[in-house]
């Protein structure tokens, strides 16, 4: 469904220049969206499972936690599915959020994964720069992930930043000169970007962020918050968008739960190329641990793929 029948529909949350706003740029911001008691209930039970982390001592299915993490102080990174791990969270999930969905993405909604992630002022947790739909390509690109800020997120607390018009340009691979996956854009690639057009995301406590899966997006690292800076992701597709490759430690049994309208009969196909992520169904921790390089966290190329460097050796010719 393209952006102009997608609009053709009534709004259901967002006014009709926000909708415009996120098909010209590729994200946007609602500031105050989700009421202070929903806020609330989804931040106590997020305590709930901080206190559990106290437990751990590595990250595991659920819980994603730093090298630094302990029983004394718990650095967790990343609840892994949330939607999964308590019914609030599936709930919030089928809401309001579900509605901006619609008004972004059409009539028919698919849900696809959630994730919370924190960050604790210890200058580790930059994300650089990278792209959705290269972690999860899907056969039309009409894919996005709503982020709630769970407290108020200033400009030193690491919020979301976006390169405006990005979701229009190329999808980048998340690979390495030598065909590892790393989980983000190289530094070549960077370079030929605008990055100076970044705009970056500070909004207050309930706010919501809304990012195409196409659009180059990053964090800094933080600097002065005491929250964690909890961000609540919930990520969605067109019905008749249909994932070709599988997050085994990100689905639940809500992946590609219908939350708005009809399934699809047919699957809308982007004619454009999308590349592939690496095998991941030995796992996934989370994009801390991916772009840190930490052990563990699944890095080959798909055996099918080679990298740039070995296809320019196998092309040359054999007098050379």
């Amino acid at each position: 469904m393209t952006p102009e029948d997608i609009l053709r529909y009534p709004a259901r949350v967002l006014t009709q220049a926000q909708r415009e706003a996120y098909f010209r740029d590729g994200y946007l911001v609602a500031e105050r969206l989700i009421p202070d008691d929903i806020v609330d209930e989804i931040n106590r039970v997020t305590a709930d499972w901080i206190e559990r982390s106290r437990a751990l001592t590595k990250p595991n299915d659920v819980l994603d936690v730093a090298p630094g993490h302990t029983a004394d102080r718990p650095v967790v990174r990343r609840l892994k599915k949330p939607d999964g791990m308590d019914p609030a969270y599936w709930q919030f999930a089928n809401g309001i959020i579900a509605d901006v969905a619609a008004d972004l993405l059409g009539p028919d909604v698919c849900f696809h994964h959630s994730k919370l992630n924190f960050k604790w002022s210890d200058g580790k947790d930059e994300v650089a720069w990278h792209q959705d739909i290269a972690f999860y390509p899907h056969t039309n690109h009409s894919v996005l992930a709503i982020g709630t800020y769970l407290a108020d997120v200033m400009p030193g607390d690491g919020p979301l930043g976006v390169i405006p018009g990005s979701h229009l340009g190329p999808v980048y691979e998340h690979y390495d000169a030598n065909g590892i996956w790393t989980g983000r854009l190289t530094d070549a690639d960077v370079a030929e970007l605008p990055t100076d057009t970044a705009v970056y995301c500070p909004a207050p406590k309930g706010s919501i962020t809304v990012h195409h899966a196409r659009a180059v997006h990053a964090t800094e690292a933080t600097t002065q918050t005491v929250s964690g800076r909890p961000l609540l992701i919930n990520s969605y597709a067109s019905a008749d968008a249909f994932p070709y490759t599988a997050l085994k430690d990100t689905y639940t049994e809500h992946f590609r739960a219908l939350v708005r309208g009809q399934a699809a009969k047919w699957a809308h196909m982007d004619p454009e190329p999308c590349p592939t992520p690496p095998d991941f169904s030995a796992g996934y921790t989370s994009i801390y641990a991916q772009q840190a390089g930490e052990a563990g966290t699944p890095t080959p190329r798909d055996p099918g793929h080679r990298p740039p460097a070995a296809v320019a050796a196998a092309l040359k010719p054999a007098a050379e």
